[in-house]
């Protein structure tokens, strides 16, 4: 049974291209054979950061007061998904050039010195167990490749910061460049989900 975690950063919820596409990928796996946990930080968004839950996770749980107890199981709640998923997989739109910022309020709780990294002398290194990560980016407009195109980048080097290396992009951009565009850029997203689907089904 591969456990699918799907995480969902979209402020239009199922209307989102982000997360159709997402769906049309987990469908296209063996469907006996998936057990999908789903974190739409729309329905249920993560507070940002703030120095009183890092200070919790660097309290040791046992010194903890109940307030910490409960700053810092927001943080062990998604480190522990995340470390039991076989397959991630991120609906990310992009929003003023950027991922949303319910995303980075996310990973920012995945960050966790000790545990999903560790600094050494050569640098650092990631802990998480290296697993597939399909990222969904989908644009109203056209950036891969440019400068502008701050999203892959970013998820690139944080995704390998904590160990997860096997990252597969799926773009679909010009989404608000009209309808042909839009069309033309849904069906080349869904033949490349096709695609890697049937690799990690395999």
């Amino acid at each position: 049974m591969k456990k699918i975690l799907f995480i969902s950063s979209s402020i239009s919820g199922d209307k989102g291209h982000s997360v159709q596409l997402a769906q049309q990928f987990i469908a296209q796996l063996p469907q006996g054979n998936v057990n999908v946990d789903t974190l739409d930080l729309n329905e249920t968004p993560v507070p940002h950061l703030e120095m009183t839950e890092m200070a919790a996770w660097m309290t040791p749980a046992e010194q903890r007061t109940d307030a910490q107890q409960k700053l810092a199981a927001i943080s062990d709640d998604i480190i522990a998904r995340v470390k039991a998923a076989d397959v991630i997989v991120l609906g990310v739109p992009m929003y003023n050039f950027g991922i949303p910022s319910q995303l980075k309020a996310l990973l920012d709780r995945i960050a966790r010195a000790g545990i999903t990294f560790k600094y050494t002398e050569q640098g650092p290194v990631g802990l998480l167990e290296d697993k597939p990560v399909v990222v969904f980016a989908t644009r109203g407009g056209v950036y891969q490749g440019t400068p502008a195109d701050s999203q892959t980048p970013f998820l690139q080097s944080f995704l390998n910061f904590v160990g997860l290396k096997d990252i597969h992009f799926v773009y679909a951009e010009g989404l608000n460049m009209g309808t042909d565009a839009q069309q033309a850029a849904l069906t080349a997203a869904k033949a490349r989900l096709v695609q890697i689907s049937a690799k990690i089904a395999a």
